[in-house]
């Protein structure tokens, strides 16, 4: 199953298209103009949400390359134990945005952030991630058009915790879907020759049988398995030994596959999310056009 299933039966969910347009739209582009900041919507935040090994680090990796852009983590792992109290808090706030503004542009980062947000934290989690809950949002709005800076969050499981602070914080949802056929399929091409290995259709290898046998599989589970396949030695063995695709399939099927559950969980939290309803009502507007002509003609029939 993919993740463009369908919302309540009514529109497919983004892809790969879709992700890489939302990132020019609201990071790129904005970041690179202050004219466009000044002129079209500001946005100040984003949340970039999928399952482990979708590419939300590598996506986040891509923004700064572009932008050529400075990373400022303040992920609760990255800063337990710095700056201890509210003062200290208020300090590490006030210079993160202080340097962020001198050598914009930046991007301040949050990983697990829903883990900001969240009712009731485990005892065991020594972090202290509801610690920057108030403060966030005030950052957000500290964000002037000429501020060149942007908070970008990842999460993994969204739904676990509270949307109201999540919503307040996040302008943007973005949500990573599972790699579809073609994208599985030139991933896995791409992968195997950038390791040095030779793939010979002639000889058997059918890179199409490997994008069947990977659906469910995230983009990272894919790597994994190119990764502990061509080591130094099975890339000496070709010339005698010709890759083939089985294997690939010992190595990913270590790795976790993404379940009908948990993929439709991502589906029903992003539909109940602002960015979600706001597509939602986008792409239905026929369906809603529809119906108003269906009663105006039971009203003239009347």
């Amino acid at each position: 199953m993919n993740l463009k299933a369908k919302v309540g039966g009514k529109e497919p969910m983004p892809g790969g298209g879709d992700v890489r347009r939302v990132i020019q739209e609201y990071c790129i582009l904005p970041m690179s103009s202050s004219y466009l900041r000044e002129n079209a919507p500001h946005v100040k935040s984003c949340l970039i949400a999928g399952p482990a090994g979708s590419g939300k680090t590598m996506l986040l990796n891509a923004i700064c390359t572009e932008l050529e852009a400075t990373l400022f983590d303040l992920t609760a792992t990255n800063i337990v134990g710095r700056y201890p109290g509210k003062s200290g808090l208020n300090m590490l706030l006030h210079l993160v945005l202080k340097v962020s503004r001198l050598i914009q542009p930046a991007i301040v980062f949050i990983d697990q952030a829903e883990k900001t947000f969240l009712k009731k934290v485990s005892k065991t989690d020594k972090s202290d991630p509801k610690r920057l809950k108030k403060d966030l949002p005030k950052l957000v709005r500290s964000l002037a058009s000429e501020d060149c800076v942007m908070l970008i969050g990842a999460s993994r499981i969204p739904w676990e915790c509270e949307q109201k602070g999540l919503t307040l914080t996040y302008q943007k949802m973005l949500l990573l879907p599972t790699p579809d056929y073609s994208f599985r399929c030139n991933l896995w091409k791409e992968l195997i020759l950038s390791k040095g290995g030779v793939i010979n259709q002639y000889g058997g290898f059918d890179v199409s049988s490997l994008s069947k046998v990977s659906e469910g599989y995230t983009s990272g589970s894919i790597v994994t398995a190119v990764n502990s396949t061509m080591t130094d030695r099975r890339i000496l063995q070709q010339k005698m030994r010709p890759l083939q695709p089985i294997e690939f399939i010992g190595f990913l099927a270590k790795c976790e596959p993404i379940y009908k559950e948990e993929q439709e969980a991502y589906l029903q939290w992003y539909s109940k999310t602002p960015t979600g309803k706001k597509r939602e009502k986008v792409l239905g507007g026929d369906d809603e056009e529809g119906k108003k002509e269906k009663k105006a003609s039971k009203k003239k029939k009347k």
